[in-house]
């Protein structure tokens, strides 16, 4: 089954992954395995030049499918060990790759996807995409790295707007903010991507491979330490009220009502 969320593709050099949960592609623990083993798989693989990483549809991924972590009634889950297990080394394993990441986004993608997405070296985005940092609105802080890289890209000021007030980021302004590097059209995208995954692994990947640590080592250099800071404040953060609230609120389809 996990073989069906994940499809996979090697062709000259470049691997490409694409998401495949439909309707929204939503990470369910099945599928943030099988990422995490195929960015494995491609560090071991001396054919795999560049891991090119979208999603199908319409949409890059919503994210976690809040679904598996249940209602009110149901037994807690605990946040920390879900990320430690979870989003926390599929971030630690794109960024460890020394081989070029380029994610297409083709849609929205919200969560613990925008971290995902975020990992990667390179982002080109159709003119549709939408970027949401989507946890505020089920009461929960930024996890999957988010709180590291959105300031590293847009800035605190920006980032905090858009983890405090939720609100989806265009396409122009993702690009304008340097969240993207590029913008093409909808119905492109995949060839424009197709073109900028066989530039990178027609090129010195060796090279690139150690740019990649150098500005691992210059940017990114308290990373594992940030992630696991991170899945220690969305503990906290999951036990609190307001994840409650949020929570019932988006299963109950109605608007949440923080001060009650």
């Amino acid at each position: 089954m996990s073989e069906d969320l994940l499809l996979t593709d090697l062709t000259d050099g470049v691997l490409t992954l694409t998401l495949n949960r439909p309707k929204a592609n939503a990470f369910n623990e099945p599928l943030i395995k099988a990422t995490q083993t195929a960015f494995k798989d491609a560090a071991r693989n001396k054919d795999v030049r560049c891991v090119l990483l979208t999603g199908s549809g319409k949409i890059f991924s919503a994210g976690q499918d809040v679904t598996e972590f249940g209602g009110e009634h149901d037994q807690p889950r605990s946040f920390r060990a879900h990320l430690q297990k979870t989003y926390n080394p599929l971030v630690l394993a794109m960024r460890q790759l020394e081989k070029p990441v380029l994610a297409a986004i083709n849609g929205a993608v919200a969560g613990a996807a925008l971290g995902i997405a975020l990992a990667a070296d390179l982002r080109i985005a159709s003119d549709q995409a939408r970027f949401v940092v989507g946890f505020g609105g089920i009461g929960l802080a930024p996890d999957s790295a988010v709180s590291v890289m959105l300031p590293l890209l847009i800035g605190l000021g920006r980032a905090a707007e858009a983890a405090y007030f939720n609100d989806p980021i265009s396409a122009e302004q993702a690009l304008a903010w340097g969240l993207v590097n590029k913008v093409v059209a909808a119905d492109t995208l995949a060839d424009e991507a197709r073109a900028w995954a066989q530039r990178l692994a027609d090129g010195p990947v060796y090279a690139m491979g150690l740019t990649k640590r150098d500005f691992n080592r210059a940017h990114l250099a308290h990373l594992e330490e940030m992630l696991d800071y991170e899945a220690h404040i969305q503990e906290v953060a999951g036990r609190g009220p307001d994840h409650k609230e949020g929570l019932m609120a988006f299963l109950e389809k109605r608007e949440p009502k923080y001060r009650k």
